[in-house]
């Protein structure tokens, strides 16, 4: 049988994207399967604001009639002019340990990219910076916890036989004694008051006007970070469909001056040992089970915390620190997101929660200019 790829444009090859890692992963017993219709969501150009600028084009590798290899290609143009190079983000990268399929796979990508005038290929980035990417690069023997990826060793292999090298060191961090670590720390309640500055919860009511200021937030705060682009409202409103399962309303703490966020942090419950319950089909039942087993969750991350740059040096910081530690000394064990070392702000402040270092995630490049 020979290889070919073809470029997803009919159902049954969208529904091959989106099946191959159920049959990679169906001996391993770590790996949480994605909800299906999500991820249909996600990738689907017409109801993805993130798309309307960015581009995004979904490849499927073939053996005969079997699909053995995936990867995505799109292109943030926002990006590309503030890298000063047109970069291709590679993403949703899933194959079986066949370097043959591999390298045809990357040899028929690189074309496309050649002749949409892509110099460079970058990721694995699931779509992009705000959602799932790079690659685990340690600790194979355990589940990955929410918003963290999982994938074989030998993915690895994989790039680097292709020619790719790694950009980025990315790693997550760990409390395993949250509760513990914080009651004895902080033994009495933090202030979350100050004369004009004040802490207050995620309002119910307020959902689409708390976003907003979430996404300002946040905005203004990742401006300079690595990769960062802002995100659209229409992107955060799309993002944020499914918030309220991941995230309880009083799990989002702004600190408002005068009235007016400023600053917010934001945590998410590790929701990924009921969904791995899922195997990857959601339904009224799992949905019923979910709500009923999320009480039980003991296991938070620390999805997001920043604050407008004009208050980065402030009395805000103080308060966004103890609305943090308040939330996160309910939880057992306490997890962050993805972070890099150079971002010594966001390394200091973990360090005084008590996370240490734990696994590492690598993110790939090549540049493919001719």
């Amino acid at each position: 049988m020979g290889y070919k790829v073809v470029r997803v444009s009919t159902g049954n090859q969208l529904k091959d994207f989106i099946d191959l890692p159920f049959g990679i992963y169906r001996n391993d017993d770590n790996w949480v399967a994605p909800l299906r219709s999500e991820l249909k969501r996600t990738i689907d150009s017409a109801r993805n604001p993130y798309f309307r600028e960015p581009s995004i084009e979904l490849f499927n590798c073939y053996d005969g009639d079997n699909i053995v290899s995936r990867i995505s290609v799109s292109v943030n143009d926002e990006y590309c002019r503030k890298a000063g190079v047109r970069t291709g983000f590679f993403g949703f990268f899933e194959s079986f340990n066949n370097s043959a399929a591999v390298k045809f796979l990357f040899d028929e990508i690189i074309i496309h990219c050649r002749e949409n005038g892509i110099e460079r290929l970058e990721g694995p980035f699931n779509p992009n910076l705000y959602s799932e990417l790079a690659l685990l690069s340690t600790d194979y023997n355990s589940p990955p916890s929410f918003f963290q990826t999982y994938n074989p060793e030998y993915y690895h292999s994989l790039l680097k036989d292709n020619g790719f090298s790694v950009l980025q060191i990315l790693h997550t961090r760990i409390n395993k004694d949250s509760r513990g670590y914080f009651n004895e720390k902080f033994s009495k309640p933090l202030d979350l008051e100050s004369d004009d500055i004040r802490v207050r919860s995620f309002r119910k009511n307020y959902t689409k006007q708390d976003l907003e200021h979430l996404r300002n937030i946040y905005n203004d705060a990742f401006s300079e970070n690595w990769h960062f682009t802002p995100v659209s409202k229409e992107e955060y409103m799309f993002a944020s469909k499914h918030l309220k399962l991941v995230t309880p309303p009083d799990l989002i703490r702004f600190v408002e001056y005068k009235g007016e966020p400023v600053a917010a942090v934001h945590f998410a419950l590790d929701i990924n040992p009921l969904l791995k319950r899922f195997k990857g089909r959601a339904g009224i039942m799992n949905y019923l089970r979910f709500l009923n087993e999320r009480k039980k969750i003991d296991r938070a991350t620390l999805f997001a915390v920043g604050a407008k740059k004009e208050f980065q040096n402030s009395r805000i910081i103080r308060l966004l620190f103890n609305a943090t530690v308040e939330v996160a000394r309910r939880f057992e064990i306490l997890e962050t997101t993805w972070m890099y070392d150079e971002n010594r702000i966001v390394i200091s402040l973990a360090e005084k929660l008590g996370l240490k270092r734990d696994k590492e995630f690598l993110v790939y490049y090549r540049d493919v200019a001719v």
